[in-house]
């Protein structure tokens, strides 16, 4: 078998390795049935758990989590823009919830730069039509994108997220992590087509210092999108949190009760 022949089988049993753990989290997660009490409204991301914990590359139980009180938000696909290709690359990781709960959904966009993407019409198209794909999956409420976009990069982000919203179901909210510096000195975020950004209050490099002191001192991000939810991380503890509505959580290791019941307490004080 060729090389490229090679790589292409292995593209396709991704693919279907990736379709059948889908069914699986299906099945797990309470069959196809959507939660009731849906909008593509402020009231209806207002329904959202206050805590969202953040499911990334590992499996993940989770099925023993209080739905009124905690949420997930799982990686669902990773998308690659490398040249002229957009790559897609399924979760291939189990993920159990409790029965019918609702869950959040999240695309990944991770741009090459060794191989700088085109940002082409195609490129556009394609990621559009990937990450909408969420939308329809079982007990999925909103759909997140993650993408750390760069000064050149917003302009096709933009569109992407116009785009996204255009073909999402219209009772599905749209969702997307900000780096710190784009709620505040940087917003460019106001007039986008999205329920909520999230910050990103955690691998902040040098900056970490700056932002936390503006928001343990009561500030608020100037960018309105960014002042309801906030994104923290287990491992980069802060000492006074940000009033928020909701908290999003990523662990760099396996969630366990103990360790959900710690960021609960946590998050209460």
């Amino acid at each position: 078998m060729s090389n490229f022949s090679k790589q292409r089988f292995r593209l396709i049993l991704a693919g279907v390795i990736g379709f059948g753990l889908l069914l699986v989290f299906w099945f797990q997660a309470g069959g196809s049935r959507r939660p009731r009490e849906t909008a593509h409204s402020a009231n209806g991301i207002a329904r959202l758990p206050p805590t969202i914990l953040w499911a990334w590359v590992r499996p993940e139980k989770l099925d023993f989590i209080d739905r009124e009180k905690v949420g997930v938000a799982f990686l669902a696909k990773t998308i690659y823009l490398r040249g002229d290709q957009t790559i897609s690359r399924p979760r291939l990781q189990p993920l159990a919830t409790p029965l019918d709960a609702p869950v959040i959904a999240v695309a990944r966009i991770e741009a090459d730069r060794t191989k700088p993407a085109n940002l082409s019409e195609q490129q556009l198209h394609d990621a559009a039509r990937e990450i909408s794909e969420l939308g329809h999956l079982p007990n999925v409420v909103m759909v997140q994108v993650d993408f750390d976009a760069t000064t050149s990069e917003r302009s096709f982000y933009r569109s992407l997220l116009v785009k996204l919203r255009a073909s999402l179901p219209a009772s599905t909210l749209l969702s997307i992590t900000a780096l710190a510096s784009w709620c505040e000195g940087d917003n460019w975020l106001d007039d986008l087509p999205i329920d909520e950004a999230v910050p990103m209050l955690f691998r902040m490099g040098v900056e970490r210092n700056q932002f936390l002191s503006l928001l343990g001192a009561g500030e608020r991000f100037k960018a309105k999108r960014c002042q309801e939810s906030v994104g923290i991380s287990t491992d980069e503890p802060i000492d006074k949190l940000p009033k928020a509505r909701r908290v999003y959580v990523f662990n760099p290791e396996s969630w366990s009760p103990a360790k959900v019941k710690q960021v609960m307490e946590a998050n209460a004080k």
